[in-house]
């Protein structure tokens, strides 16, 4: 049974429908990336399935318990949250804090952990991530990558099932990209689950075990990565991969 199933998710902006009725499926363990055109609705799927937007219909299995996502209640929306966690394409961190503080932030906070227990923690997720020695920095003393390491760390210091990554690569420059994905290609080693929105067509072939290529708010196309991106069945998909490696 899949960790996380997402059936026909609908997500409209006014008279404008972003998400025309997606489907997805995660196995644990699995790193599932979402590739498409800018406006296709990548963003968008992920938000409503970690609840930052509410869709207007849809259903969501996580570890085979349903929820309907147009009426699903507070008390479950935390309650899958401790499951999961989020790495945002601009950090989030907070810029009144250091390292270390922003990692224990929601252990203390959200999770009621005791401020010792939580310290052990995020030096454990800030070793894992090559940023230990900066714990006592504020996030304006570090560069884009190293920031998007400590979110990876705040992220995993949660202990979640699975890890969502909304482009995780994209506020960067191109030198900095290298040091968050090779983070995110040993969680993968590791087992981590993780549903990856990218733009970083080596990290979706090399990495990921399955690619979901979407367009105008619809699946255009769902095939393991090795299938993908060697003979993709959509003429779209096609198209998409042709125009992408001929940049």
């Amino acid at each position: 049974m899949p960790m996380l199933e997402v059936h026909q998710i609908h997500k409209s902006f006014g008279d404008r429908e972003v998400l025309k009725g997606v489907d997805l499926s995660v196995e644990k363990g699995e790193v599932v990336a979402i590739l498409g055109p800018s406006g296709s609705g990548k963003t968008t799927l992920l938000r409503c399935i970690n609840f930052l937007e509410k869709a207007g219909s849809g259903t969501l299995v996580f570890d085979g318990e349903s929820f309907d996502l147009a009426h699903i209640s507070h008390k479950d929306i935390a309650r899958l949250r401790r499951k999961t966690a989020f790495v945002f394409q601009s950090y989030n961190l907070f810029r009144n804090k250091t390292v270390l503080q922003n990692v224990t932030e929601g252990l203390i906070v959200a999770r009621r952990m005791p401020k010792a227990q939580a310290e052990e923690i995020a030096v454990q997720m800030l070793e894992k991530v090559g940023m230990a020695d900066r714990c006592s920095q504020y996030p304006h003393q570090l560069s884009g990558g190293q920031q998007q390491r400590v979110a990876i760390a705040r992220a995993l210091a949660t202990n979640p099932e699975i890890i969502y990554f909304d482009e995780p690569t994209s506020a960067l420059d191109p030198e900095l990209t290298g040091e968050v994905l090779g983070v995110m290609r040993q969680l993968a080693a590791e087992g981590m689950t993780m549903l990856v929105v990218t733009h970083e067509m080596a990290f979706a072939r090399d990495v990921s075990s399955q690619v979901i290529f979407m367009e105008d708010g619809r699946v255009v196309e769902s095939a393991p990565s090795a299938q993908f991106f060697a003979n993709p069945k959509q003429e779209r998909t096609r198209a998409f991969l042709s125009r992408i490696a001929n940049r």
